[in-house]
């Protein structure tokens, strides 16, 4: 496990006054106030370009597949989750630091763009079960590890809920060149830059959970990947190409509570 560092200032942190520095946003913040905080660090994002109607039965009701220039994307991404707490408590004992893998695509309802998981994978049993609670996502539990070796991520889990199709990830990852901000209308802008989720209950009904950041602090990266199940487990077949890579090292994000909107 990756060692904690004490908080810096840096391009992925956000002050609570750079909270309301929505410039960089494509519509405001809630005026309810933010309810969690998450720092997720040493952050893998690795996208592939897929057929829209190979996801479309995977939606639930009122969720549409978003495409770039016609093409819809899926992205594994893992990472480990750090400092979280609930307003206006600090960082939950056991439950602060976890490592996370989350397989998504992309949608928009009422012109706001954001994530649709179809899994996500988290190596600690209490996240798991608040989050499938309170946030209607799909968590399950996994085995998982995060080890750094000289520049690399080496990353491996292994899923162990009932509640999910059986489906692992080892891989390694590191990222090759500077930090850099996506332009705006570019394929990267448009895979990272969302605030917002949405999740559907038992019942299909739809709900949005906003979220706050500043501008993702990207770098290209390679990885390498020995065993990847993860889309596979959905019965989404990826294509024979190489990815699109992201490397992320930290990123603070607040998070609002969910609203049913459908």
């Amino acid at each position: 496990m990756t060692t904690e560092q004490p908080p810096t200032k840096s391009i992925g942190r956000l002050s609570d006054n750079e909270l309301f520095n929505t410039d960089h946003r494509p519509w405001p913040i809630p005026t309810s106030r933010w309810r969690m905080f998450q720092s997720w660090r040493d952050l893998l994002f690795a996208h592939w370009p897929v057929d829209p109607a190979a996801l479309a039965h995977l939606m639930p009701g009122g969720l549409e597949v978003e495409t770039f220039d016609g093409q819809a994307w899926v992205t594994i991404a893992p990472f480990r989750m750090a400092g979280v707490a609930l307003r206006p408590s600090p960082a939950l004992p056991g439950l602060a630091t976890f490592p996370e893998l989350n397989t998504r695509t992309y949608v928009s309802l009422d012109n706001k763009r954001g994530v649709y998981f179809f899994s996500l994978d988290a190596g600690n049993r209490v996240a798991v079960e608040v989050a499938r609670a309170w946030y209607h996502l799909p968590y399950v539990l996994s085995r998982m590890s995060i080890r750094p070796i000289d520049e690399s991520i080496h990353y491996e889990s292994v899923r162990t809920d009932r509640r999910g199709n059986p489906a692992e990830l080892r891989c390694w990852y590191r990222p090759t060149g500077p930090v850099y901000r996506s332009e705006a209308g570019s394929l990267d802008e448009w895979l990272t830059e969302r605030y917002c989720l949405y999740a559907a209950d038992r019942r299909d009904r739809i709900y949005r959970a906003e979220i706050t950041h500043q501008p993702w602090p990207l770098q290209p990266a390679e990885a390498s990947f020995t065993t990847n199940t993860m889309l596979a487990a959905h019965g989404i077949e990826l294509p024979d190409v190489p990815p699109l890579l992201h490397f992320a090292r930290r990123l603070d994000v607040r998070a609002w509570q969910p609203v049913r909107i459908g």
